[in-house]
């Protein structure tokens, strides 16, 4: 049984947001820097978590002091919120060193989108605590993605999520459909197919993107959802940039993305809009995990139908 909806506290204007590095490690000082000013230019401060720059191998320190300073900042009274400042790989290998009675204890905005889905995934799964598949602290903040990130995270509004003008939705099976909001990357969500911190569908929004995937990457992890009956509980589905994903070298008569989303979803009878904005592309929607809401494939757009912060 899933745990009931824990809303995390609204950020303010001068809020301090803690900055962690759940996943991949950083080697240049220029992306901290570019973090810092996008995030004091919403009007709050920032602060960076014990180990932030630390290495290991490809990633930010090792599985421990990457759950420690998940633990830290959300113990810290004087953090607000939490923000990844960049993805790449390894956050799946924190999960099962999170305290997650700590995390539910000190509810509080957790964001971040890419290889993060594992993080704001299994805390949301763990927790019932409402997540955000939000631009990363390094991301492109751009006054599209900083406008959404503002009504949802700070305001508590419960917008209707249209897409910026010049990227087109697209729907693939029309249709309205209500349900909470649940996804984020594919590869990374699929990777967690199996485990105890794979969210339960049932009824669900399902959101997806990915990025540098071959088609028949893409196929395969579609199928193995369907093959564990996942995808036949949602009630519809959001397809947002799946950015750099084409036919591998030398294959002869792949199928296009289209086809692909259409073979794994048209069956299901459940709308579907594709080239929403999110994912790895510059305009990108905050959305929050757990939170209801409504698509209408036909119109192309996403409503919350509550607000993800108290």
């Amino acid at each position: 049984m899933n745990p009931p909806l824990l809303l995390p506290p609204r950020l303010h204007e001068g809020d301090t947001i803690g900055f962690v590095n759940p996943s991949g490690a950083i080697h240049e000082d220029e992306p901290y820097e570019r973090a810092h000013a996008a995030i004091q230019a919403l009007g709050l401060r920032t602060r960076e978590a014990p180990n932030l720059r630390a290495r290991y191998g490809h990633m930010a320190g090792t599985p421990q002091q990457r759950a420690d300073d998940l633990h830290a900042m959300f113990s810290d009274p004087g953090i607000a919120g939490i923000l990844a400042v960049t993805g790449g790989s390894g956050a799946n290998r924190v999960l099962p060193l999170l305290d997650m009675p700590l995390i539910a204890r000190h509810p509080k905005v957790l964001g971040g989108f890419s290889d993060l889905t594992a993080l704001v995934t299994a805390v949301h799964r763990a927790t019932g605590l409402v997540t955000f598949h939000a631009p990363l602290a390094r991301s492109d903040w751009n006054p599209f993605s900083t406008g959404h990130f503002r009504a949802v995270a700070m305001a508590g509004e419960a917008p209707l999520l249209r897409n910026p003008e010049g990227l087109l939705p697209r729907p693939l099976l029309g249709g309205v459909a209500r349900g909470p909001l649940l996804g984020g990357n594919l590869a990374v969500l699929t990777s967690l197919a199996g485990t105890p911190h794979f969210p339960d569908l049932t009824g669900a929004i399902l959101f997806l993107e990915d990025v540098n995937e071959y088609i028949y990457r893409v196929d395969r992890m579609l199928t193995t959802l369907a093959l564990g009956g996942h995808l036949a509980r949602v009630a519809g589905v959001v397809l947002g940039g799946f950015t750099n994903c084409k036919p591998s070298e030398g294959s002869f008569g792949t199928l296009t993305l289209d086809e692909v989303f259409t073979d794994h979803f048209g069956a299901l009878g459940v709308p579907v809009l594709r080239n929403a904005a999110f994912g790895h592309i510059a305009p990108k929607w905050t959305l929050p995990l757990g939170v209801r809401a409504e698509l209408d494939a036909d119109a192309g757009t996403l409503r919350l139908l509550e607000p993800a912060v108290v």
